[in-house]
């Protein structure tokens, strides 16, 4: 199976890489998902980096607790879309394989960890325009396919 890639790969650059693993996220009703928003403004997925001893569950489960105080139940594993894109604010080139997950239940645990990200619940459609990223377009349309007719 081809993983599907976003972004450009510009030859001679080095990129540097930044292994992300995120979660859809749906209310009860599977009609809307939350988004995080970073304080560039950039709308993403819930999740992050996979630091170096975390397998991707460990990872996202940290990443949810620090974006939005929740505890989850991880359910359906949607693969592995590629991204590479240049961070400005870091200065650097990034090749980003980026894992998707849904979340079939969670609660709010405590408060977000990180107190810098804005949240919000998007209808789905409207959640896929405000993604910044190519890689997580694609996660929710893969989690749309599955259970939006």
């Amino acid at each position: 199976m081809t993983i599907p890639t976003f972004g450009k790969k510009v030859e001679g650059v080095p990129y540097q890489n930044r292994y992300g693993v995120y979660a859809v996220i749906p209310d009860t009703h599977k009609e809307k998902i939350i988004l995080v928003q970073a304080p560039n403004g950039a709308w993403f997925l819930p999740g992050g980096e996979i630091e170096a001893d975390e397998d991707q569950l460990t990872a996202l489960k940290r990443e949810l607790i620090e974006e939005l105080g929740f505890t989850a139940q991880i359910g359906q594993y949607y693969g592995q879309a590629d991204e590479y894109f240049y961070s400005s604010h870091r200065d650097t080139h990034f090749y980003n394989p980026a894992y998707i997950y849904e979340v079939t239940a969670f609660e709010q645990a405590q408060k977000p960890l990180e107190d810098f990200n804005n949240l919000a619940w998007f209808p789905v459609d409207e959640a896929i325009e405000h993604l910044k990223r190519g890689s997580h377009k694609w996660g929710v349309k893969m989690w749309k396919n599955e259970h939006i007719c």
